[in-house]
């Protein structure tokens, strides 16, 4: 394999799948194809060419898929099929959790809920993941079956994940083991399944897959750690989301629940503040996040994403993989967690 720089690798992937998720839509029909490609970020709520541009995301899961691909040395359209399928799915649980949440508003628009209605999201989140098994028992692959039950099973965690999420609104007794399972099968799992789902396609050894997917299981943990820090203390501008919305929702969140179990009076004055009837004001909320970094939340859930981090990338040293594909996976590990190095 030809060594090429990795910002340009990552740029050819993204030119590879972005075209074949077009052509994915047009087997919808009008309406559902104008939500989901609305969701997806390709067009405007009227189906025209936004000026935006990468209004669909990071592209981090089909682009890892790819990559995934590259590391069991199969080409990279080998491993298109599982793109799409972890985008797909990805978007599909977005979807549905905008409904869930009540969130108006992603990436700076308004999200296909708020602007098209409850059952018009609902049924585009339905319509993706029918997409997705659709695309991937399509690819071309004598290991088709094993990518396909990986994804069932990927699918099974992140609903278990998000049923999880929601219960915990309505406890005031979660811990902080139950906080990081929950974590890992809302987000980690499918991270998991996106660095593995090429290999499978591409027949790699088990013992690749298995080291692929230990490392897209540390690496999306040390992502979701990393997201709820910036649900809390991010910049509305970068994250696409209201400042404090996590407080504003009450979550459970990792960084929440690690104050919460603390034993300390910023816990005590954080857990009044949680079990309140009413939403809480702006100065309420301003508090709680002060309260949350008081009671040590804020450093423990910085520490365990960095040890999730590194974790991951220790994933990938037995393996046998392609040098730049390594550095590649490295490198985007260590950017989701905001590290440049």
């Amino acid at each position: 394999m030809t060594l090429i720089p990795t910002e340009y690798r990552i740029t050819e992937i993204r030119r590879l799948v972005d075209p074949a998720l077009h052509e994915v839509l047009d087997r919808l029909d009008a309406g559902t194809r104008l939500t989901c490609g609305y969701h997806l970020g390709f067009w405007d709520s009227e189906g025209h060419f936004p000026a935006e541009q990468n209004l669909n995301g990071k592209g981090l899961r089909p682009t890892l898929a790819v990559l995934s691909a590259l590391a069991a040395d199969a080409p990279a359209a080998a491993g298109v099929p599982a793109a799409l399928a972890c985008e797909l799915v990805h978007n599909f649980s977005l979807l549905h959790d905008d409904v869930i949440d009540g969130d108006t508003e992603r990436r700076h628009r308004p999200t296909v809920w708020a602007r098209f209605g409850i059952s018009a999201a609902i049924l585009a989140g339905d319509a993706l993941l029918s997409l997705a098994n659709e695309v991937l028992g399509e690819a071309r692959s004598e290991h088709v079956p094993d990518a396909v039950r990986r994804l069932g099973a990927t699918v099974r965690q992140l609903i278990a994940g998000q049923t999880a999420d929601v219960a915990f609104e309505k406890r005031d007794d979660v811990t902080l083991e139950e906080c990081m399972s929950m974590a890992a099968d809302k987000t980690a799992a499918l991270l998991a399944c996106s660095t593995s789902l090429g290999a499978v396609l591409a027949g790699a050894p088990p013992t690749l897959v298995r080291g692929l997917a230990e490392f897209g299981n540390h690496v999306g943990m040390a992502f979701q750690l990393t997201d709820d820090l910036l649900g809390i203390w991010g910049d509305p501008v970068l994250t696409g989301k209201p400042v404090l919305s996590d407080l504003r929702a009450c979550k459970k969140t990792v960084p929440v629940v690690a104050a919460l179990t603390s034993s300390t009076a910023a816990a005590a004055e954080l857990r009044d503040l949680y079990n309140r009837p009413d939403p809480l004001d702006e100065g309420e909320l301003i508090r709680a996040a002060v309260l949350v970094d008081e009671a040590g939340g804020r450093a423990w859930t910085e520490e365990e994403a960095d040890r999730q981090l590194a974790a991951g990338v220790r994933a990938l040293d037995p393996l046998e993989l392609p040098e730049e594909i390594r550095d590649d996976l490295a490198r985007i590990a260590r950017r989701l967690r905001g590290r440049d190095r």
